[in-house]
């Protein structure tokens, strides 16, 4: 009769939960059990927090690369200024023309005329390195990451009479709004004698943080037409920044943005300025998701030296149960059963552990900071501010699925030996 019951039945889940509880004085393996489900719980939990944070840091990078930078920058290749003169530049004198075909492509929100620089910043007795970008107050208040930047501190309403700077430097020149930043530019004004340079002081009106450390500490935003003029570029731009609906699929665009761009149009994606980082990311989550799934492995091997603990100690059982009628398959399915529980158990575990972290990053790492002493992430190296998380469905559903498949694998092999044990050699010495 037991052997025409089907395959997992009620009894057979009440015999493997009765041997996962039994003590260690009634042949059960307790402490193996505990064993494998912490280091189930701990590999899981420790697999989902590491795919959370590096999928936030991603996510976080690129909103900031996004946030205050060109999703395309066009420019321009080298033309000879006068025919037969030797001398090349990569000005761009129809900006508006060539700016507004671009922004006539479906797809493209913006098209902003650019002067970049070099400066070198100084205010009272400090000084620090800037990079200046002239650009239009209508432009400038569509770029995120500066112009809605949550730390902001002055208005943009003033932006034509003076600069907008990073909080970094500000920060570090000790400056704030209203006070006048010198700039010095070696690209001066011309004289019989040479190029001197310009020296000139202009007022903060805003300050902002684009979340960037490496933004904040350098970027200098100026009237467009005052950079034309401070960097001897009357009449002319050094480049065209495009923002596009989709930054993720950007070379979607590279066709008709050569088109409208006209001869000698060039591109530079964000992507190819930050795409070897990226590229460096996922590889580096692809190694980290292997060592982790050895992890996994290793607590799962947990199970299987438990359940060949267990069945040498439940042999005595396993050839009552066979003379009573319980075939080979229902003993394989009690036993692993067993292992499954453990596996199950430790899952969920792991799932609710690693799923609580990642979701309190931010208050965990302020409690490093508070034992350390210290800022325990540096944005100076991570380029960021903060570490943060992101859980992604698909990351969850891997990290559960590898360890229930790890768990399941590995309880096989004691469950096959349990189920192929002979009831007469098991009932010998009893």
């Amino acid at each position: 009769m037991a052997g025409q019951s089907r395959p997992f039945s009620a009894f057979e889940f009440m015999i493997a939960w009765r041997y996962l509880r039994a003590r260690r004085a009634e042949g059960g393996v307790s402490v193996m059990t505990w064993i494998s489900l912490i280091g189930i719980t701990l590999g899981v939990a420790a697999l989902i927090i590491t795919l959370a944070v590096r999928a936030g840091f991603r996510a976080e990078f690129v909103d900031t690369i996004l946030g205050a930078n060109p999703h395309v920058t066009v420019y321009s290749a080298p033309t000879e200024v006068v025919e037969g003169s030797g001398v090349y530049s990569r000005i761009i004198r129809d900006y508006d023309a060539r700016a507004k075909r671009i922004a006539a492509i479906p797809g493209v929100t913006d098209a902003a005329p650019l002067v970049k620089g070099q400066v070198m910043a100084t205010f009272n007795d400090r000084n620090n390195v800037g990079e200046v970008f002239g650009i239009r107050k209508a432009d400038l208040e569509k770029i995120p990451g500066v112009a809605h930047s949550d730390q902001a501190i002055g208005s943009l309403d003033n932006f034509d009479q003076g600069i907008a700077i990073g909080s970094g430097m500000a920060r570090d020149l000790g400056i704030g709004l209203g006070d006048k930043l010198r700039l010095l530019s070696p690209e001066g004004a011309k004289t019989a004698f040479g190029t001197s340079p310009r020296v000139s002081a202009y007022t903060v009106t805003y300050i902002f943080s684009a979340g960037r450390y490496d933004i904040d500490q350098t970027r200098i935003y100026m009237p467009f037409t005052e950079a034309q003029s401070y960097f001897n570029r009357e009449g002319g731009a050094d480049e065209i920044d495009v923002s596009v609906t989709d930054p993720e699929n950007v070379d979607n665009w590279t066709p008709q943005l050569m088109e409208a761009g006209g001869e000698g149009t060039m591109l530079w994606t964000w992507r190819d300025s930050s795409g070897s980082f990226l590229k460096a990311l996922t590889m580096e989550d692809n190694v980290m998701f292997i060592i982790l799934s050895v992890l996994v492995l290793i607590a799962s091997m947990n199970i299987t030296s438990g359940l060949i603990m267990l069945v040498k100690n439940k042999g005595r059982d396993i050839g009552i149960l066979r003379t009573m009628g319980l075939t080979e398959g229902s003993i394989l399915r009690v036993f692993f059963l067993c292992g499954a529980f453990t596996g199950v158990i430790g899952t969920l575990a792991g799932l609710v552990v690693g799923v609580v972290f990642s979701l309190n990053i931010q208050h965990i790492m302020d409690g490093l900071n508070a034992l350390n002493g210290g800022d325990v992430w540096d944005a100076s190296v991570r380029g960021i501010y903060e570490l943060p998380a992101k859980l992604q469905v698909m990351d969850v559903v891997k990290s559960v699925g590898l360890s229930l498949g790890l768990s399941f694998v590995v309880t096989i092999f004691p469950a096959r030996r349990a189920a192929r044990l002979n009831p007469v050699e098991a009932l010998r010495y009893e």
